[in-house]
């Protein structure tokens, strides 16, 4: 490998928005996400509905669901 052309690499903390906080090695400090795999409805099963701007209650007024 070539001198001085790399990042640095280092221990940063990731936290998500769950609260959960991993450590893990980086060439950033400090990453926040928004989802993780403790909280991700893939990894746990259940399915977290957002609604955004009422989308949802419009799909079902459209289509005729309760």
């Amino acid at each position: 490998m070539k001198q001085g052309i790399h990042p640095e690499y280092k221990q940063t903390t990731i936290r998500c928005a769950c609260g959960e906080t991993i450590e893990i090695g980086s060439t950033k400090e400090n990453i926040q996400v928004e989802i993780c795999s403790k909280c991700h409805p893939f990894y746990t099963g259940k399915q977290k509905l957002v609604d955004t701007g009422g989308r949802v209650e419009k799909f079902n007024k459209r289509f005729n669901r309760k």
